[in-house]
């Protein structure tokens, strides 16, 4: 199994299309990269903590790529906007790609390559290591799946 964690603005859409892709294995909702230890979803609003809202995704590499994962990924989101994504706004909402292993990396910029190619504006989803990821409340897990009309800025037939 192989994992990586994407930010593309409100995490409850990101988990529940990241959830639907044959061979994620498990998907996860919390604060990545931020300064604070253990955040909860107020202080993370307020922007200071530096978190962004990211979905922690669990893959099986004999099912879909990284490549290919990555790929639904930027399919997503709009990778020209800077801390925001649809209607929210803020630094939590920013896009971002945290990997685990570093030889992600090559695969991860072959796809910002070729994302490049699409936009007249540059891409501003940030690409580093994951340093730190704290899980979020228990109300956020699955949201979309417990609340079926809950909002979210991502088409979900994409």
């Amino acid at each position: 199994m192989k994992e990586i964690y994407f930010a593309g603005g409100c995490f409850w859409g990101v988990e529940e299309y990241m959830s639907r892709i044959d061979g994620v294995m498990d998907t996860e909702v919390g604060y990545a990269n931020g300064t604070k230890e253990n955040p909860t979803y107020e202080e993370v609003c307020t922007g200071i903590t530096g978190h962004a809202e990211t979905t922690y995704v669990k893959f099986d590499e004999s099912i879909i790529s990284l490549e290919e994962l990555l790929n639904k990924f930027w399919n997503i989101i709009d990778p020209t906007l800077l801390n925001r994504q649809g209607p929210d706004i803020g630094n939590q909402y920013r896009t971002g790609i945290y990997y685990v292993d570093e030889e992600d990396l090559n695969v991860i910029n072959k796809t910002l390559e070729e994302q490049k190619k699409k936009y007249s504006k540059p891409i501003v989803t940030e690409i580093m290591p994951l340093k730190c990821f704290y899980r979020a409340e228990e109300y956020h897990q699955d949201y979309l799946k417990k609340n079926p009309g809950g909002y979210c800025h991502i088409d979900l037939s994409k």
